[in-house]
């Protein structure tokens, strides 16, 4: 908890500090995305917009997470 990991997606790579809690799922990561810098999801997901809303889609992807 508290230490720094990789997460590496195929379109980018963000490092943010790990927090480990069983309020959610085991196999979930979860990532803000609301804010700038390198530890955000937004680095990792597509920059697809809803055509109509143009509300960003859902942010889901497949991940790999590694120490650094």
């Amino acid at each position: 908890d508290g230490a720094p990991l990789a997460v590496t997606s195929r379109r980018g790579r963000a490092v943010a500090p790990a927090r480990i809690t069983d309020a959610i799922r085991a196999d979930t990561v979860f990532m803000p995305f609301h804010w700038y810098g390198e530890g955000r999801a937004n680095t990792l997901t597509n920059p697809a917009l809803d055509p109509v809303s143009r509300m960003p889609e859902f942010k889901v992807c497949a991940v790999r997470v590694e120490p650094v």
